[in-house]
């Protein structure tokens, strides 16, 4: 059975290549997937700036919530406590303790020769680049005793004191100690004397401009991470295990310093999840799409099947031929795809980091039980199918095998259909509860929708595809003459074999238009709350860092500004009382220092918004069974804990409502210190937008949008990656399957010519019947997307209306038609190049 199985592929290529291409992307994703998996569980990232120090102590970069549920990165730096320097310095075992503290530095002007071209602050070291500091060039500012954490070494000069700096030699250019330059520092302008060039001895990807050490402490007094040298003959993992840390702070050696030095690598959470539905996604699609083309490759040779059951064979003879050549093609694809793993692996990651969802410096590894998931999962993906397939078409009797053969049948089994509703049933249940719930909990239920409305049309596909040839379609067809008829005739005889076809198209349509739609909604709504609830005429924001207090005074003296308020946004946590209902995700938090909010208030007064104070939802005080005059624990985007008192009850947007905290409080506790925005309200907007602002833009309403924006954008990022390389693999699923269904019609279209249809008929019969497929396809497409994005809506904003561009559902539309159409006539036209006899006489079709 086996040499009669190897003999089979031979006529059969279209069919079992579809089952390669197929198995093959399947096993190259599903390893990528695991891949991404192990960076998040390992969060390798080897140091750079702090390579030269072997351990380093640093707060904790997650949240980790009083119930132990889950964690969530800090928005803000967490700092560790200034005093810790001096007791780790004296902790025995250690020869020196080193504060590293960071913050942002702004080359606004050079002065004296040293003017140069400017240049990317990016650039690693060693390219020979030797341009000046660009103006406006966003750069990184440390105090110089952090310099040896590197190190950096002095090749001019000396070191800084009070009112100089040292400038990284890619940064000097012409520049000689002595010179003059202006660094805006915290958002103020100021003039530093060029102490020296220093050049960093290994591979640094951002320049640094160093300052002396007492003007660092006195601009962050907190370190952002503390450099512990052991004592000579100390190891550095004992002595990490022996040092005395307060909590929330801890100890990292080896590529685990890399979580202390670079912000985003704090959690491992979001590159589990995201692996998790990346992979969930790949291995139900290449589920569905492989059993689908190996149900059409088994359907396609009934007759061979039957002559073999005909001529002696046993239903096991039979199937075991059937398993046989389907693993010999699905193993070979499965070997394939995992040696592509690799290269879709880097791809991916290049695409997340490119894309800023994961921090560049962080380092994808893939091992080898990414592979081991990748091949087991893949392999009982592909013998469960084979398996199901094979027995189905073994243990038929051979006469009627035979009669299938001709007029292949379409009647499903209870079991099918009972499953096909079940999951329709599920379907429906997911999108019902999911116009209940808050968005964040929306976004994250209702997705999985789409996803089983697929399978449920992928179980019930020729039954849909019989039911769809309703009259007034069956007329439309049958009024284009011969072709039509013809087509309305194999739709409803070939139901299962052009289910195959419908399958991959469907789930194509629900991943790429609920994923997008979706995004696009939430992120309408989302910012849609954060800026509708605020009063503002003109919004000035700072391209140095932030904003200034003397920024914010010059703003009040601006012509017909009635009203001056300063932006922070961060993210906290309730602790004091306990607030469960956000745990890993995080309240929004929105600092003010003037009327702007307008957001309904129900008790108490914004006026009273100073100081240590809080603003609370209503609904929030009900349930923590709080009120004005009560006070809260609040813990804070950089982990402190202050306590508030409430002075107002505040109402949002449904589902998107912020604690309110005075704009002084918050921006202390962000990581520059600084508030991001200035809202104006003015009688006279054209004078304020065309003020004269140092190192600010003034702008419309629109800048709340695009400053808010940002932070929508990871998710987004992620469901358009995940549903494009998706996409991609149904699409070429899609292909293949369409070309060996029409490709294995060689003997019909031979017969059909042999009666006096012309080529140009069966191509005209061809192209309705992908016409059909594909609109079928794109509106059970669009149905199963639609219990995935219309319930979201109503979370989200309320009513069941989408959000985004209809062009992106006319560019799918197109994309569809453009994969079916050309992909069926170009097979077509080589499924009737053999003549009529040669083709009715050939041993596939």
């Amino acid at each position: 059975m086996f040499r009669l199985a190897l003999t089979t592929l031979r006529h059969r290529t279209a069919a079992f290549l579809a089952i390669f291409v197929a198995l093959l992307l399947g096993s190259a994703l599903l390893a990528a997937a695991g891949g991404l998996l192990e960076t998040g569980l390992r969060l390798n990232a080897p140091p750079q700036r702090l390579a030269a120090v072997p351990l380093l102590v640093s707060g904790d970069p997650a949240y980790h919530p009083p119930n132990g549920s889950g964690s969530a990165a800090f928005p803000e730096r967490h700092r560790v406590d200034a005093d810790l320097v001096n007791k780790l310095a004296s902790t025995p075992g250690v020869a020196n303790a080193i504060a590293d503290r960071t913050f942002p530095a702004v080359v606004t002007q050079t002065g004296g020769p040293a003017t140069g071209s400017g240049r990317t602050a990016g650039a690693p070291t060693g390219t020979g680049a030797t341009a000046g500091a660009a103006a406006g060039e966003v750069l990184i500012g440390h105090g110089w005793a952090s310099a040896q954490l590197t190190p950096y070494r002095l090749t001019i000069g000396r070191a800084p004191k009070a009112g100089q700096v040292v400038l990284d030699q890619r940064l000097a250019g012409s520049a000689k100690p002595g010179d003059q330059i202006s660094v805006t520092v915290r958002g103020t302008p100021q003039q530093y004397t060029v102490a020296g060039i220093a050049v960093a001895e290994r591979a640094v990807d951002v320049p640094a401009v160093f300052f002396a050490d007492s003007e660092a402490e006195r601009l962050v007094p907190a370190p952002d991470a503390i450099g512990v040298f052991p004592a000579d003959g100390t190891s550095t993992r004992e002595l990490a295990k022996t040092l005395a840390l307060p909590a929330g702070v801890k100890a990292y050696a080896g590529d685990d310093r890399g979580v202390a030095e670079y912000r985003g690598i704090a959690t491992s959470l979001p590159l589990i999840i995201m692996s998790g539905v990346f992979g969930g996604m790949v291995a139900v699609v290449m589920a569905l799409v492989v059993s689908a083309t190996i149900g059409l490759s088994v359907r396609q040779r009934r007759r061979e099947l039957a002559l073999l059951r005909a001529s002696g064979a046993t239903p096991r003879q039979v199937a075991k031929m059937v398993i046989a050549e389907t693993l010999t093609v699905g193993i070979l694809g499965l070997v394939l795809g995992l040696l592509c793993g690799p290269f879709a692996g880097d791809w991916i990651f290049g695409l997340l980091t490119g894309g800023g969802i994961v921090p560049a410096q962080l380092r994808f590894d893939q091992g080898i039980l990414p592979f081991v998931g990748a091949a087991l999962l893949t392999f009982v993906v592909l013998r469960v199918t084979v398996g199901i397939a094979a027995g189905r078409a073994a243990q038929i009797r051979p006469i009627q095998a035979l009669a299938e053969a001709a007029v292949p049948a379409v009647a499903l089994s209870r079991v099918r259909i009972l499953i096909g509703l079940i999951f329709a049933g599920v379907t429906v249940s997911i999108a019902v509860s999911t116009l209940f719930m808050s968005p964040t909990n929306a976004a994250a239920i209702g997705g999985p929708a789409g996803l089983t409305g697929s399978i449920a049309v992928a179980i019930l596909a020729p039954m849909v595809i019989q039911r769809a040839l309703v009259p007034r379609l069956t007329t439309m067809l049958e009024k284009r003459g011969t072709s039509g008829v013809l087509a309305v005739i194999n739709l409803r005889v070939r139901a299962v074999q052009f289910a195959a076809i419908l399958i991959p198209i469907t789930i194509a349509t629900t991943i790429a238009l609920g994923n997008i739609y979706a995004q696009t909604t939430q992120q309408k709504a989302a910012v849609e709350a954060a800026t509708d609830s605020l009063a503002a005429d003109v919004v000035i924001t700072s391209s140095t860092g932030g904003i200034p207090t003397s920024l914010t005074e010059h703003a009040r003296t601006l012509p017909g500004v009635t009203a001056v308020s300063e932006l922070v946004r961060s993210k906290g946590w309730i602790e004091s009382p306990y607030d469960d209902s956000h745990t890993s995700d995080a309240w929004p938090l929105l600092g003010l220092s003037g009327p702007v909010y307008e957001g309904k208030v129900t008790k108490g007064s914004l006026d009273e918004l100073r100081g240590s104070t809080i603003a609370l939802p209503p609904g929030t005080a009900k349930k923590l069974k709080v009120d004005v005059g009560s006070e809260l624990g609040v813990r804070l985007g950089d982990n402190a804990l202050v306590t508030v008192k409430v002075v107002a009850l505040a109402e949002g947007p449904s589902g998107y409502e912020p604690l309110l905290l005075p704009a002084e409080l918050l921006a202390a506790h962000t990581t520059t210190g600084l508030p991001s925005m200035l809202l104006l309200k003015t009688s006279d907007e054209k004078a304020a937008l065309k003020a004269d602002l140092p190192g600010a833009t003034a702008g419309g309403r629109e800048l709340l949008g695009e400053g808010y924006d940002a932070g929508l954008g990871v998710d987004a990022y992620i469901a358009y990656l995940l549903a494009g390389i998706a996409v991609a693999y149904t699409a070429i699923a899609s292909v293949n399957t369409i070309a060996a269904a029409v490709l294995d019609r060689r003997r019909e279209f031979g017969l059909q010519r042999l009666t006096g249809s012309t080529r140009r008929q069966v191509s005209r019969m061809l192209m309705l019947e992908g016409l059909v497929i594909a609109g079928l396809g794109l509106v059970l497409g669009l149905i199963a997307a639609a219990f995935t994005v219309l319930p979201i809506a109503v979370a989200s904003r309320g009513w069941p209306i989408p959000s985004g561009p209809p062009w992106i559902l006319l560019a799918w539309v197109a994309v569809v038609l453009l994969l079916v159409l050309p992909t069926t006539a170009i097979t077509g036209r080589i499924a009737m190049r053999p003549k009529p006899m040669d083709a009715l006489a050939s041993p596939v079709g």
